[in-house]
């Protein structure tokens, strides 16, 4: 009967849950981790080495043109650090919530007997 307690349709749900949002709470780490790192060792960007008879820009419209794409990358990824915290921030509470729940649904178990060794 504890067997079926512990799989019924409620409990399947709450252990559902406590999967999906662990994953997600995965995920959002490894995208911090990233997007931490790519904001202090940026990406050096490609630049297309496209043969042009006579240059269109001069060189101070290019570093214009290099910072404001530097300036666009490190926003991009301060975008993806404050949504995966975001996420974090949402998830991880969502997790323990139902956590909380399934392990106060437990039944508890009977205490060992005076003078055995505990459960291993």
């Amino acid at each position: 009967m504890a067997a079926q307690e512990r799989f019924s349709l409620r409990n399947l749900y709450l252990y559902l849950v406590c999967l999906i949002t662990l994953v997600i709470s995965i995920f959002a780490v490894v995208n911090v981790v990233r997007e931490a790192v790519e904001l202090f060792y940026p990406d050096p960007g490609y630049y297309a080495q496209v043969p042009v008879k006579e240059p269109t820009t001069g060189a101070e419209e290019q570093q214009r043109l290099q910072r404001a794409m530097r300036d666009s990358q490190r926003r991009q990824t301060v975008l993806g650090l404050i949504s995966s915290g975001a996420l974090l921030l949402i998830a991880g509470p969502v997790y323990a919530y139902h956590w909380r729940r399934i392990q106060a649904e437990l039944p508890s178990r009977p205490a060992p007997p005076e003078g055995s060794p505990p459960p291993a």
